[in-house]
């Protein structure tokens, strides 16, 4: 194992392959949940823990289950159930120790189970052998799917809350721009420069 491979895995997958700007998965809580950085942040936090735990737990029960056996066509069916399980995990811890952030969530806390950012980092993981790091291809081994799930549910987070603080400076003047440009489309607009922004790291990494 290469630790600044390790690294590399992390930074890739947090930045150049963002799992939001450019593999467009999770739009739903990246539009539904960004209004205020209070609640992205308090998101980010739930998705990080729910993505890289889900992942751990799928990825084991695909390698040593469905593989073993021959089942690898109830991965989605299983990966689904394994993710609600962490979901309702989530709610019930957040609900006791944050009520506030858990009433401000509201419905996008439950949808983290129908998030397709979760599950697609799930078979990402178990369908792909090996992650393109600087031209080079590396096995998707334990610790390097570890460092990739890390990597996305972090650059998850950081576009999440990155985009809250956009939209939170943009809503104090909204009422000056045209109406056509309020609400959902300026945010796609301003989601859209964003992601070229990011793919400007491709280069660099």
């Amino acid at each position: 194992m290469n630790f600044s491979d390790l690294i590399f895995i992390v930074i890739s997958a947090m930045l150049v392959q963002n799992i939001i700007l450019t593999q467009f998965l999770g739009i739903c809580p990246f539009i539904g949940v960004s209004k205020k950085t209070n609640s992205a942040f308090g998101m980010g936090l739930a998705v990080i823990f729910v993505i890289t735990l889900s992942t751990l737990i799928t990825w084991t029960i695909d390698k040593f289950l469905l593989v073993e056996f021959g089942l690898e066509y109830m991965r989605t069916i299983v990966f689904i159930l394994v993710i609600s399980a962490v979901v309702q995990s989530v709610e019930m811890i957040m609900k006791k120790i944050a009520p506030a952030l858990y009433r401000m969530l509201g419905i996008y806390l439950p949808l983290i189970t129908t998030n397709c950012a979760v599950l697609g980092v799930a078979l990402l993981v178990v369908q792909n052998t090996t992650y393109t790091v600087r031209g080079v291809e590396l096995p998707l081994n334990f610790s390097n799917m570890l460092a990739y799930t890390i990597g996305t549910s972090l650059g998850f987070s950081l576009v999440l809350y990155i985009f809250s603080t956009i939209r939170e400076r943009i809503a104090k003047s909204e009422g000056d721009l045209p109406k056509s440009l309020q609400g959902a489309p300026l945010a796609l607009i301003t989601a859209a420069i964003m992601a070229m922004a990011f793919y400007g790291l491709n280069g660099v990494l």
